[in-house]
C-alpha cells in the first residue's frame, strides 16, 4: 500500500496548504489529495481557497509529490470545458505529477449560482458526460460536443501535458462505483468498505489504483483529539446522504450539534495510540485499497507529521 496526505482546503489558508504539501513530501508521503470546495463544511473550519491557484503554488514548492484533487465536481458551478483547461495546465505545471479526482458533488458547493440540485441519478449522468467532455478536449485540436447537458463549440486547449490527465472517480454507492470502473482511471472513497471496490473492479476497474481517505486526529490524549474533532470537524460523525444534500455550513452545524466526544472516539482514530491508527489502516488494506491518504484534523499538523515519522511509518 502507498501512503499519502490529505490537504484540507476547508481548514487551512493557501500558504499553509503549500507548506503542508512540502512537509508531506519531506516526510516520505508519495502523493496528496487536495479538497476542492466553495464552502467549508462548518464555519469553525474557516477556509476555502480557490484550489487551482493553490495547486500551482504546490507545483512550484514540491518536486516529487503526486497531487490530485480530492475531489472536484466538474458538473455545475464550473463547466467541464473550463476544468479540462485547469487540469491540463496543472498537469503541465507539475510535469505529469497531477491527476484529477472527480465526483458528483455536494449541494454545499454547487448551489451557489442558483442551479437546481439534481437527483442522485442525474448527478451521475452529468458526471459521465462531463468526463466525456474533458477527455475530448484533452485530445487536442478543435473540438465540438453537443450533448444532453453540455455544449462545447469549436474549443481547443493549446496547453496540454505530454500524457493525458488521469481521472480518479469518487464513489461510495453501487452505481457510482460502476461508473468509476467504466470511465475512471482510479477509484476514491472514504470508508474501508469492500463492496464499492468490488463493483468498481467488475465494471472495468480491475488493476486500477484505489484511493482511500482515513480521517484522524493525532493529539496528546484521546480526550483532546475527540474534543478537537467535535469543534472543527463534527461532520465526521454524519452518515447517510445528508452530506450531499445540505446547502450551507450552518445546516451541517445544526445536524451535528449533538455529536459527542464519545461518538468521535468510536468513529475515528484520535489521540496518541498508534495501534488504533494501524488497525484502521489494516481495514483499508483488507478492503482492497492500494493507496491510503491520511487527513489530520486541526491545526497541529506538525504533531501529526512527528507521529507519522516516529510511530506509524516505522511500523507500517
Amino acid at each position: 500500500m502507498e501512503f499519502g496526505y490529505a490537504l484540507s482546503s476547508e481548514e487551512h489558508a493557501p500558504r499553509e496548504l503549500v507548506e503542508n504539501a512540502r512537509r508531506a513530501e519531506d516526510e516520505g508521503f508519495t502523493f496528496a489529495l487536495i479538497s476542492d470546495h466553495y464552502h467549508p463544511w462548518t464555519d469553525a473550519q474557516g477556509q476555502s481557497p480557490f484550489v487551482w491557484a493553490v495547486i500551482g503554488a504546490i507545483g512550484n514548492a514540491t518536486t516529487r509529490l503526486r497531487l490530485g484533487t480530492g475531489v472536484t465536481c466538474p458538473t455545475i458551478r464550473i463547466h467541464p470545458a473550463i476544468l479540462a483547461q485547469a487540469a491540463a495546465t496543472s498537469a503541465t505545471l507539475l510535469d505529469g505529477r497531477f491527476f484529477l479526482g472527480v465526483g458528483s458533488g455536494e449541494n454545499l458547493n454547487e448551489h451557489i449560482l442558483g442551479d437546481r440540485w439534481p437527483a442522485p441519478d442525474e448527478r451521475l449522468e452529468l458526471l459521465e458526460e462531463a468526463i466525456e467532455v474533458m477527455r475530448l478536449l484533452w485530445q487536442g485540436g478543435y473540438q465540438t460536443h453537443r450533448g444532453k447537458h453540455y455544449t462545447v463549440e469549436n474549443a481547443r486547449l493549446y496547453t496540454l501535458p505530454e500524457e493525458p490527465v488521469q481521472i480518479a472517480v469518487a464513489a461510495a454507492k453501487e452505481e457510482a462505483a460502476k461508473l468509476a470502473g467504466r470511465v475512471g482511471d482510479a477509484f476514491v472513497n472514504t470508508a474501508p468498505e469492500r463492496e464499492p471496490i468490488e463493483h468498481f473492479e467488475r465494471s472495468g476497474g480491475a488493476g486500477k489504483p484505489k484511493y482511500g481517505q482515513l480521517t484522524v486526529c493525532w493529539a496528546e490524549s484521546d480526550d483532546e483529539g475527540a474534543k478537537r474533532v467535535c469543534e472543527i470537524w463534527p461532520n465526521a460523525a454524519l452518515g447517510g446522504e445528508l452530506t450531499y444534500e445540505l446547502p450551507l455550513p450552518r445546516h451541517f452545524e445544526q445536524a451535528t450539534e449533538d455529536v459527542t466526544p464519545e461518538q468521535i472516539k468510536e468513529a475515528l482514530p484520535v489521540g496518541p495510540d498508534a495501534d488504533r491508527y494501524l488497525d484502521q489502516i489494516r481495514q483499508y488494506e483488507q478492503a482492497g485499497y492500494t493507496h491510503l491518504y491520511l487527513h489530520q484534523i486541526g491545526p497541529d499538523q506538525e504533531g501529526f507529521f512527528r507521529f507519522w515519522r516516529e510511530e506509524l511509518a516505522p511500523r507500517i
